[in-house]
């Protein structure tokens, strides 16, 4: 099979994903960065990357838990990179209001997420705002149970001494 005609399976197939999966992985993207017109750009860019690495997917999982690991990995750069930038131009961190909307998070919860490690910050994502199992975000992340448990707790620990 040549390249031309593995691309257009590829595409094919990562366009079938888009028209099953798109509006859920918008709501991930929504859910963790706050802004519509951002979550609406770190769609493009999810479906960007499947099309580029499909062959990655190993099939271990379900396509949805697939593109919800890509989701959450992306829009936690997205946070931290932001973090940068507002570094780099000398701005504070803005407070926001500790409370948590419905399905998405908080600014709070946002900024801490921006100063942990990627795997603590995919834990507690996967924690608060899906409600896995220790044992569910191990599989996901492939960690051990007591290592996402871990993960877990610093992520608690981190945000309980952000708002103090």
């Amino acid at each position: 099979m040549s390249n031309e005609e593995r691309t257009d399976i590829n595409q094919a197939l990562v366009e079938e994903l888009y028209r099953r999966y798109g509006s859920a992985v918008h709501r991930r993207a929504r859910s963790i960065l706050g802004d519509p017109d951002a979550a609406a750009d770190a769609v493009q860019e999810v479906f960007f990357r499947v099309l580029q690495r499909y062959d990655q997917f190993r099939g271990e999982s379900s396509p949805m838990t697939w593109l919800y690991r890509v989701t959450t990995n992306l829009c936690l750069n997205r946070l931290r990179d932001e973090r940068r930038r507002g570094e780099l131009l000398g701005e504070l961190p803005r407070n926001g209001t500790v409370r948590a909307r419905r399905m998405e998070l908080s600014p709070d919860i946002r900024g801490a997420l921006r100063d942990l490690p990627e795997g603590v910050a995919a834990a507690g994502v996967y924690y608060y705002l899906d409600g896995m199992t220790h044992e569910e975000i191990a599989g996901l992340l492939d960690v051990s149970r007591r290592t996402a448990g871990n993960w877990v707790e610093k992520f608690q620990k981190h945000l309980k001494k952000r708002m103090a």
